[in-house]
């Protein structure tokens, strides 16, 4: 073998490790104004709105079937720009941010306190940041509709999700 075909060997092998060695960023689905958990319960507390959070990764195939699915319906995403202040975050990543409570911790750590060991994961919170609910898998527009009026009606506040699902279909 002649040092110049190795030597492009070499440059092809180190740019295939450079590619995989990248960092990688979750796609978040398009034309939505989605912003970082800690920027999210600033501005929940201020606007006084819920929270909508989505947990995703890179490479999740059905974060991708969501987005396109679901997320890509335009009175989908009106309603939820409407009454939400959406979060999404990246259930593998190690950016840190800071919780209210001043605690320093990652968005893979937050994943983990809130039991997100598969993705998607969605949830809605209230304007103080405490929890509703969370449900894991692919969604449909109109489930996401479902859980829009289960938390705008305040209904989680008497009972639980699959109870008010259970209501809505009789």
């Amino acid at each position: 073998m002649n040092p110049r075909s190795t030597f492009i060997r070499l440059l092809l092998a180190l740019g295939a490790l450079w590619l995989l060695a990248a960092p990688a960023a979750a796609e978040v689905p398009k034309g939505y104004n989605f912003v970082s958990y800690d920027e999210g319960l600033r501005m929940a507390a201020e606007q006084d709105r819920p929270v909508f959070l989505y947990f995703g990764r890179y490479g999740c195939g059905w974060c991708d079937k969501t987005n396109k699915e679901s997320f890509s319906d335009p009175d989908l995403k009106a309603l939820f720009e409407e009454h939400y202040v959406l979060v999404y975050v990246d259930a593998e990543s190690g950016r840190r941010m800071t919780l209210p409570s001043g605690e320093r911790i990652t968005e893979m750590e937050l994943g983990a306190r809130m039991n997100v060991f598969a993705t998607p994961v969605f949830g809605f919170l209230e304007a103080n940041g405490n929890t509703i609910f969370t449900v894991p898998g692919y969604k449909t527009a109109g489930e996401f509709r479902d859980f829009h009026r289960f938390v705008s009606g305040g209904h989680y506040r008497e009972q639980r999700l699959f109870e008010f699902l259970a209501e809505q279909a009789r």
